[in-house]
């Protein structure tokens, strides 16, 4: 279905979980800019909030986010307590201004600290905001799950779990250091299957050393077997230039760029033959779950955590590296554990990074979002010249339509959309339309 160009698949863009994206990150925007957009919240504001937990109990080598071991329980302790000052600080600084119709915690594994410790931390939120009854999402690691959690999270409301599974293949599991049987997922499913907890997300991974197409196969007959409601299927990023935990992984028999083209296109044909709808270029949904609601009513966003029926206008990350998004400004935290509790003990914001973003990069980012999460954009007057001579070589490839003034991704094109959308980036791409007036 989908057609291989090996050039353009070869290109390095960004994922776009923002715009600017986090290489555009400067050290000249950061507390002061968070404390003015923090004033500027009115009581009507929808906002999110996000929990950032940077421990696991064990570390996986595949792994590109900021986390460490929990092992020690002090560091830990003195984490969550700095943790829970920031949720304060920012909330006396609202002054109860702000709806709050979300919270997520990720990491990390936030089961890596005890139940008891995140029945504090939820509770300090809830109390501290304007938030009744919001959705509440938790990223769990499946070895560390114990009924315990189970119960604890179906008294906390927590209405979305995403567990963490990439491969049910022994072999791979053993190759980027998490080994988790088939067994393991299964009881947690069960446990919160039981308790009330039905909507699941599994994050699975292609592009993996050793991985063949049958290798993904099994893991999708399984996977489609115990029906998780959303599914991402991510390609594997192997940088340990950037990531030196992943030195432990044998490169040598990494899929070359034909099997990871091939592997994602056959994960897309048996997810969506089963019955999924496909969200952007790798996440997939029962069609009764809102965020394929979402999708069908062109409601999908996408931010740090992929691609989400979330539509509201500010996001409050807390913890290390944790990201703050508002309409003209992106902040995120001090990444490193340590200063990041030094900052909040002095009773300082702990942003330390970021960019505003004027109209036109507001613009851009608008396009951008519509075609990685509708697959089309409706492009004011200014831009359809521009986009039309930019993108002409696409055209001819057949990887996009225009139906008036609005550009369209065609379906066999989705490999691409992340390279479309890359032309709409100032710093990346080729769409100026200031040099068509």
């Amino acid at each position: 279905m989908w057609t291989y160009h090996p050039d353009l698949l070869a290109r390095p863009v960004p994922r776009y979980t923002s715009y600017p994206t986090a290489m555009e990150f400067a050290e000249d925007v950061g507390a002061d800019d968070y404390a003015l957009a923090l004033d500027g919240i009115d009581s009507a504001t929808p906002i999110s909030l996000y929990a950032h937990i940077p421990f696991c109990e064990q570390i996986c080598w595949y792994c590109g986010c900021n986390t460490g071991a929990a092992g020690r329980r002090q560091r830990l302790a003195d984490y969550l307590a700095a943790l829970g000052s920031e949720i304060a600080m920012v909330a006396k600084r609202l002054g109860g201004r702000g709806r709050v119709g979300r919270i997520a915690f990720g990491g990390g594994s936030p089961n890596a600290i005890a139940p008891v410790e995140f029945v504090r931390l939820l509770d300090r939120m809830l109390t501290v905001f304007d938030a009744t009854r919001p959705d509440i999402s938790i990223e769990i690691d499946p070895r560390g799950f114990t009924s315990e959690w189970a119960l604890v999270l179906a008294a906390s409301n927590v209405t979305r779990v995403s567990l963490g599974v990439q491969t049910f293949a022994p072999h791979l599991q053993k190759a980027i250091g998490r080994v988790q049987p088939l067994a393991d997922i299964e009881c947690a499913m069960a446990a919160l299957r039981l308790r009330g907890i039905d909507a699941i997300n599994f994050d699975l991974m292609h592009g993996l050393p050793g991985q063949s197409v049958a290798d993904l196969d099994a893991t999708l007959d399984e996977t489609i077997r115990l029906a998780p409601s959303r599914i991402a299927l991510f390609g594997y990023a192997h940088l340990p230039q950037m990531l030196p935990r992943q030195r432990r992984i044998d490169a040598s028999n990494l899929p070359d760029a034909r099997l990871r083209f091939e592997q994602a296109a056959h994960g897309y044909g048996r997810l969506t033959a089963a019955g999924y709808v496909a969200v952007g270029f790798d996440h997939f949904a029962r069609p009764d779950d809102p965020l394929a609601v979402a999708l069908s009513e062109g409601r999908v966003n996408r931010n740090f955590q992929g691609f989400t029926e979330d539509d509201a206008s500010v996001l409050l990350g807390f913890g290390a590296s944790a990201i703050s998004k508002f309409p003209d400004l992106i902040v995120q935290n001090e990444k490193r554990a340590g200063p990041y509790r030094d900052l909040i003990g002095e009773g300082r914001l702990a942003a330390v990074r970021g960019v505003v973003r004027a109209q036109e990069e507001r613009e851009r980012a608008a396009i951008i979002s519509d075609l990685l999460c509708q697959g089309r954009t409706r492009l004011e007057g200014r831009w359809v010249q521009a986009t039309q001579v930019s993108l002409a070589d696409f055209g001819a490839q057949r990887l996009i339509d225009w139906d008036g003034d609005t550009l369209i991704i065609r379906d066999d094109a989705l490999p691409y959309a992340r390279i479309i959308a890359s032309q709409f980036d100032r710093i990346r791409g080729s769409v100026f339309p200031d040099n068509f007036r």
